[in-house]
């Protein structure tokens, strides 16, 4: 399993990104995956998650402003990230595991598989 984020960058308060994880030897449609984040001297965080069948579910700080989506089709994991705000700078991850369902998703344990991260910066 190899998972490839892209799409973070620099933006101010307010703006917009969109995360893509890219999967390959793992079919994205068949499993739970998630997004966390890691902000320097905090411990990683789980920002939305994913079930086979397309549930999601968005911790309190995000919800509303950022959106979990997949593309079955070329196997890729998106992250759509609205109204930044400088809190939301991070380190962001994709994570996935061999379960459809994302019971316990928050917990970075339950996920055997991880992207090397794509860097958020939110300037106020």
């Amino acid at each position: 399993v190899h998972l490839v984020e892209s799409g973070g960058g620099s933006v101010q308060a307010g703006g917009s990104l969109r995360l893509s994880c890219a999967a390959s030897g793992y079919n994205i449609s068949n499993y739970c995956m998630g997004w966390f984040r890691q902000a320097p001297g905090k411990e990683r965080e789980g920002v939305a998650t994913r079930d086979w069948y397309g549930g999601a579910t968005y911790a309190d700080s995000v919800k509303g402003r950022f959106t979990i989506s997949k593309d079955d089709a070329n196997n890729t994991l998106y992250l759509q990230m609205n109204s930044l705000k400088p809190d939301d700078s991070a380190m962001y991850f994709c994570a996935a595991r061999l379960e459809r369902f994302c019971s316990d998703g928050y917990s970075p344990t339950r996920y055997p598989y991880w992207g090397q991260g794509t860097q958020v910066i939110v300037s106020s």
